[in-house]
């Protein structure tokens, strides 16, 4: 099975790439990486269908079995880069394919209005977006990566994504 990890934050080094890069390792899944990734802003021209990010980023969806949405919350919102990767694909990458949202917050009170909003779009691709989500806060993380507790906490949210919500098996190593 194969399960793509998008992550969100345009920050070379931000706390959500921490997230996305933990999960691609454990999983071996593959890491969309917005902070890497030169894709252009969507237009909706067919021109940039032919941009090689946009035919890997492609490429990388239509392989995927599954999916996991990495975003930090921007003014209530998941972010554009997040969102800019996701104008690009359509519902026939995502259908019927399970999704599994995160967020990161700045603070204490946020996340969850990034979660909503990328469960909306989520369901506007007819993606499998499932019920269950986290949300790392700032104390969530130690010395570059996640706290032992939140990391307890993301494994078993994982785990549980897996074996209730993806058809196939998936190699998952704890850390």
């Amino acid at each position: 099975m194969n399960i793509a990890i998008i992550s969100g934050t345009p920050r070379k080094n931000g706390l959500t790439k921490v997230v996305a890069k933990q999960l691609a390792h454990k999983l071996k899944g593959t890491l969309v990486d917005t902070s890497v990734l030169e894709l252009p802003l969507f237009n909706g021209e067919e021109e940039q269908g032919r941009h090689p990010s946009v035919q890997w980023l492609r490429r990388v969806a239509e392989e995927a079995d599954a999916f996991i949405w990495v975003s930090p919350e921007y003014h209530n919102g998941m972010s554009g880069a997040l969102k800019n990767v996701l104008e690009f694909l359509s519902s026939h990458h995502f259908h019927q394919k399970p999704t599994l949202l995160l967020a990161v917050s700045g603070g204490g009170k946020g996340g969850v209005n990034a979660l909503n909003q990328m469960r909306t779009v989520g369901r506007g691709l007819y993606a499998d977006v499932v019920p269950e989500q986290l949300i790392f806060d700032p104390i969530d993380f130690r010395s570059g990566g996640l706290s032992e507790q939140k990391e307890t906490k993301l494994d078993q949210l994982v785990r549980d994504f897996i074996s209730n919500r993806c058809q196939e098996s998936v190699s998952f190593s704890s850390m």
